[in-house]
C-alpha cells in the first residue's frame, strides 16, 4: 500500500476533507454570488483583488515583496502588477523609505474597485449563508482562519490579518 493509501487509511476524515475542498473550487456561486459577473465598479480579477487587499494592509511594497509574500516568481508578480498598472489600480512611487526599488501603490480607483468588489463578494456570501446561524458562521469563519493559519506557518508566509 503506498504512503497515500496508508495516510487515507488512518485518517478517513482527511480524505473527507480533501474532497470537500476539491469541490469549494467548482462552485460558480463563489466566483459569482449573485448569480451574475459584478457590476464594472466591481469588476477585478482574482489576482489583482488579492495583491491589492496585501497592499492595502502592508502599504507600497516592490514587485520583489509581493513575489516572497506570496511565494511567485517575480516575473509572474510582474505581469499581474502590470495590469493592474494598465488598469488604473495601483501606480509606482519611490520607496517611501528610501530604498532603490520603485514601490506599487493603490490608487484611489484601485481602492474603490477593491471595495466593491469586496462588498460584493460579502453581500453573495451573505445571501449564500442566509440560513446558518451567526454562531455557525463564526465557528466556520474560525476553522478557516485556523486552517489558513495553518498553511502559512508551514509555508512561511503569514497574512497579516487586520480582525476581519
Amino acid at each position: 500500500m503506498s504512503d497515500t493509501h496508508e495516510h487515507q487509511a488512518a485518517r478517513p476524515e482527511i480524505a473527507g476533507l480533501e474532497q470537500e475542498l476539491m469541490l469549494v473550487g467548482r462552485h460558480s456561486a463563489l466566483r459569482s454570488p449573485h448569480g451574475a459577473a459584478p457590476g464594472p465598479e466591481a469588476r477585478l480579477d482574482r489576482s489583482a483583488y488579492i495583491l491589492l487587499s496585501r497592499i492595502e494592509i502592508d502599504g507600497p511594497l516592490s514587485i520583489g515583496q509581493l513575489a516572497d509574500a506570496f511565494g511567485l516568481d517575480t516575473s509572474t508578480v510582474n505581469r499581474q502588477t502590470a495590469a493592474m498598472l494598465r488598469g488604473g489600480l495601483a501606480e509606482r512611487i519611490a520607496d517611501p523609505d528610501g530604498g532603490m526599488a520603485r514601490k506599487l501603490r493603490i490608487t484611489p480607483e484601485g481602492e474603490r474597485r477593491m471595495h466593491a468588489y469586496r462588498a460584493w463578494v460579502v453581500t453573495g456570501l451573505a445571501d449564500l449563508l442566509d440560513d446558518w446561524t451567526e454562531q455557525d458562521v463564526t465557528a466556520f469563519g474560525g476553522y478557516l482562519a485556523r486552517f489558513n493559519e495553518a498553511i502559512e506557518r508551514k509555508e512561511g508566509r503569514p497574512w497579516p490579518r487586520t480582525g476581519g
